[in-house]
């Protein structure tokens, strides 16, 4: 007669779900997006080697994180995801939440668990918007502004700030909205595909007011008047508010 040995069920749970999204493209992204996990030890945050898993709902997880021999002893953990994809940047701060430029990836903490005590906190997906970048390839013929972010003290650049326009289109009102953030030299070049403000429904002239955020209370702003601002440098300055 044969016996059968019941095998041991081991349970896994991530404590983040990070969904990366195409903030262009208006969809999830599902290829060319890497991750590093890093967790913050005695004052620094220090990389690991786990490797994130890619869910079919393309999500990247982190199943077994945080399990342990024993929990109770144990404390929940900081760790941060750095997200980095081809002519995109990240931006880190969830839907709603204010922007900050020193925000350097998703942070999440890590609750210590096993088989018996499984984490008391629930996790919920969350988007991760990939943000073109001034490398980002815009289809050909696709209407676009550059230029730079700076301190208006200083005039030292100002790297990873939120620059961003928004309005209503004239025949529909339907609302649209572009963003993009600025690169280490504090460069941006943003797309403007809807239409801007007009004088009336025959003029030529679109102006467009473009916001660029380094913290809450640290902004600035610039008004950009299409098509004749088209190859300017616009230099946005950075000041308290």
């Amino acid at each position: 007669m044969s016996r059968f040995i019941p095998l041991e069920r081991s349970t896994l749970y991530s404590p983040a779900w990070l969904i990366p999204y195409d903030d262009f493209a208006r969809r999830v992204r599902a290829a060319g997006v890497s991750v590093q996990l890093d967790r913050y030890d005695d004052g620094e945050w220090l990389p690991l080697d786990d490797m994130a898993v890619r869910t079919p709902g393309a999500a990247f997880a982190y199943p077994g994180l945080g399990r342990c021999a024993e929990p109770w002893a144990a404390r929940p953990r900081r760790h941060r995801a750095r997200f980095a994809a081809d002519g995109h940047q990240p931006l880190y701060p969830a839907d709603g939440r204010p922007f900050s430029a020193a925000l350097v990836g998703v942070e999440f903490l890590v609750h210590p668990y096993d088989d018996a005590h499984p984490p008391t906190v629930v996790t919920e997906p969350r988007l991760v918007r990939l943000l073109p970048s001034v490398s980002f390839r815009y289809p050909p013929g696709l209407r676009t502004v550059h230029g730079a972010v700076v301190d208006a003290a200083t005039g030292a650049p100002i790297p990873n700030a939120l620059v961003e326009a928004g309005g209503h289109t004239s025949r529909d009102l339907t609302p649209w909205h572009e963003r993009t953030l600025s690169d280490p030299a504090g460069a941006f070049r943003l797309a403007l595909r809807w239409e801007g403000e007009k004088a009336d429904e025959h003029a030529v002239e679109e102006t467009f007011h473009l916001q660029a955020t380094e913290r809450p209370g640290r902004s600035g702003s610039l008004v950009v008047r299409l098509p004749q601002d088209t190859e300017r440098r616009h230099v946005i300055e950075i000041r308290e508010s």
